[in-house]
């Protein structure tokens, strides 16, 4: 049986889609500040996006009291599970191992991170006495 394939998000989409996960239902004016605040985005291109992600199915609209509002129809964790899988595979061959070393080994990781991984880790292994 064939894998269902999922759906793969440009940067573009992919941090309008973060947008609607975060907020949903979000209107395009929610998804343009969300966007904007990190960024120089116009709205007329957040519209655009959010038009074409609806057209392909990705984001379904309702009108509510005239309001038009926005929700995804992809779960977040699907889509992350796939980009991560696909980091995974072409950069790193497949090592897990390596990709989180590569992510780990840099600056941006903080104590905390490090301490929950570690909690997250030990509660992996199972305990053998």
């Amino acid at each position: 049986m064939a894998k269902k394939q999922i759906y793969q998000p440009t940067e573009a989409e992919l941090e309008i889609l973060k947008a609607v996960w975060e907020l949903e239902p979000a209107s395009v004016r929610a998804i343009f500040e969300r966007i904007s605040a990190g960024k120089n985005v116009g709205y007329t291109t957040v519209l655009k996006q959010v038009q074409r992600l609806t057209e392909k199915g990705v984001l379904e609209k309702e009108v509510t009291d005239g309001s038009h509002l926005y929700r995804s129809t992809l779960r977040e964790s699907d889509v992350k599970q796939h980009l991560v899988d696909k980091i995974l595979h072409t950069a790193f061959d497949g090592s897990a191992l390596q990709m989180m070393m590569h992510a780990l080994g840099n600056d941006k990781t903080t104590q905390e991170e490090l301490l929950a991984l570690k909690k997250w880790l030990d509660q992996q292994i199972p305990d053998k006495s």
